[in-house]
């Protein structure tokens, strides 16, 4: 008996140290062909290394690793409002976590669904005149879960080239028939609804326009009045991000229906509470009720991932009172765009944008777009080089962010590094 119990330690152990040994060995080629890949990045210049704030997010800010005794200008975040560390906000946010609790351990249909929940849910659909809205984790996840929640084989969904990754990864798991339109190409998107309509006459399909209110990396803004008029030609639907709009875009912080006067002309609306309403996190569908219903039975992210904590459900509460109570912030944005822009074109940058507080100061190559980004860095202003695979090769580019927190001292600064930085790299005269 002991003699047999030997033999198959002796074979176990065997057999262990040669299934160790392979894994050992497998997963160090896995980890040379990742590291290769990583020296490719590196080695063209688009490797992205995180900076660490050591402070709340704000207009001024500390990062780990700055020797300046000062604090350092942000301009490159979206808060938009300056609401992130807003004393209010934060006081609602830790009130909510007295109340209740951390999170609640479970996704909404379970027993993830507070009174916060949906009481926020309803000051969303009042604010943007919609009948009802759904939260989510974040907007990634409500763009991921509409189109194959709404869509079906039979119908069409026709987005514009340039929409966010997280509506074209949406837009992937729907098995509706796509179709892609130029950029803003207003014929092109014509071009497009006629072939949806001549393919399939059937008056019961969907034709659903996606796009951007306003576009992330560019700041260019979408022609909602065009692609209105066409779909009322074509019998189609309109959706539209509005995660670069919700807060501080239009008169009121409506967006860019608002932005045209044409507030409840739009279908169905996503956006965030991560940029100008908070800052913390979470997404939104606002629309129609019955879709707003249906997105509760089948929409996959909502169904499957854990309720939004509701420290950050009440700091979007209190962003958007602050908001209603304080008319003057989206215009203040304006203001402060308007001014950066103008200033920064007569110093012969090629600033990209529809006077949206998105300003792409445009570089075209990645090493040069990191190496201002670092000297901006040592000129105490925190920006950002973004480049491929997050824009297009040979479209490098410094993204600046306005905020209405920035005062004119603020963006004086941030003009007169960008000047002597410019001028040191020989991007200006």
């Amino acid at each position: 008996m002991m003699l047999t119990l030997l033999k198959f330690h002796r074979l176990s152990s065997s057999v262990f140290n040669s299934v160790s040994t392979r894994s050992t060995s497998t997963i160090t080629k896995v980890k040379s062909r990742l590291s290769q890949e990583l020296d490719t990045i590196r080695d063209a210049g688009t490797y992205k290394r995180e900076r660490v704030i050591t402070t709340s997010q704000s207009s001024h800010i500390r990062v780990e690793g700055n020797q300046s005794s000062s604090t350092i200008l942000n301009f490159c975040a979206n808060n938009y409002l300056g609401l992130s560390n807003h004393p209010e906000v934060v006081e609602a946010s830790k009130q909510a976590l007295d109340q209740y609790g951390a999170g609640l351990s479970s996704v909404r249909f379970i027993c993830g669904t507070q009174t916060i929940h949906k009481e926020l849910e309803a000051r969303i659909a009042k604010f943007h005149q919609r009948e009802d809205a759904i939260l989510y984790i974040s907007c990634f996840d409500a763009n991921a879960g509409i189109f194959e929640t709404l869509l079906k084989e039979t119908d069409y969904v026709i987005s514009d080239e340039l929409n966010h990754a997280s509506i074209i990864d949406g837009i992937r798991l729907c098995k509706a028939k796509r179709l892609r339109y130029k950029h803003k190409d207003m014929q092109d998107l014509e071009m497009k609804l006629k072939e949806a309509t001549i393919a399939d006459d059937n008056e019961n399909l969907i034709k659903l326009i996606v796009t951007d209110g306003v576009f992330s990396m560019d700041g260019n803004v979408a022609n909602l009045p065009e692609i209105h008029r066409l779909a009322e030609k074509y019998k189609a639907i309109i959706f539209i991000d509005e995660c670069h709009a919700t807060g501080f875009f239009g008169a009121t912080g409506r967006g860019t229906e608002e932005h045209f006067n044409m507030m409840g002309k739009i279908d169905i609306i996503n956006s965030t509470l991560g940029k100008a309403l908070g800052g913390a996190a979470g997404g939104y569908t606002t629309g129609p009720k019955e879709l707003i219903d249906l997105l509760r039975q089948r929409s996959r992210p909502y169904l499957f991932s854990n309720s939004l904590p509701p420290s950050i459900v009440a700091s979007a509460l209190k962003a958007i009172d602050l908001i209603e109570k304080h008319p003057e912030l989206p215009g203040q944005v304006l203001e402060n765009t308007k001014y950066f822009r103008n200033e920064m074109q007569s110093l012969g940058f090629n600033i990209l944008g529809d006077n949206h507080p998105i300003c792409p100061v445009m570089l075209g190559d990645a090493r040069l777009a990191g190496q201002m980004a670092e000297d901006m860095l040592k000129q105490s202003i925190y920006v950002i080089a973004f480049s491929y695979p997050v824009v297009p090769k040979e479209k490098a580019r410094i993204r600046v962010q306005v905020s209405a927190a920035h005062t004119k001292q603020d963006l004086q600064r941030c003009i007169d590094a960008f000047k002597n930085v410019g001028r040191t790299l020989k991007i200006i005269k």
